[in-house]
């Protein structure tokens, strides 16, 4: 999976105003459903809390991945926000994300969004990869490196 097509130019945030997972799921929701007005945005915030109350998405160190599946989008949408501060997420290990990764899948196409949700997970994994997205200065670099991620893939 090419992360630029799920990640956009314009999904991308550098510097996030939330502080809690309420606003930060309000504050990434709107980025999405800005470019996408097909989604239901109850739908989908609704999608993302029940998700979320089955376990935390908060399952790196300082990484969030929050997702849901739901009947109003086509295929696999996202939105990237990168808090320096970092936000209460109630993660795993207790500790605020800074690298949050909202992704809203079809409903109707499971392997889509396992797809999705296995590809970022590979990049995740890489210190290297968060080191690098953490240090790009601009929404430009932070594109043109997503370009890039097929770098951390087994061949």
């Amino acid at each position: 999976m090419i992360l630029q097509s799920v990640f956009p130019k314009n999904s991308i945030i550098l510097d996030l105003e939330s502080e809690d997972k309420d606003e930060l799921f309000e504050e990434l929701l709107q980025n999405i459903v800005n470019r996408h007005d097909e989604i239901d945005r109850d739908e989908a915030m609704n999608a993302l809390k029940k998700r979320e109350e089955k376990m935390t998405t908060g399952i790196l160190p300082a990484i969030a991945v929050p997702h849901c599946s739901i009947d109003t989008v086509q295929g696999v949408v996202g939105a990237i926000g990168i808090s320096k501060k970092g936000i209460e997420y109630g993660s795993l290990d207790g500790e605020p994300v800074h690298f949050i990764f909202m992704m809203i899948c079809n409903a109707s196409d499971d392997s889509l969004h396992l797809t999705a949700l296995h590809d970022l997970a590979v990049v995740l994994k890489s210190s290297e990869f968060i080191d690098l997205l953490g240090a790009s200065p601009s929404v430009e670099d932070v594109w043109e490196f997503l370009g890039k991620s097929d770098f951390f893939f087994e061949a």
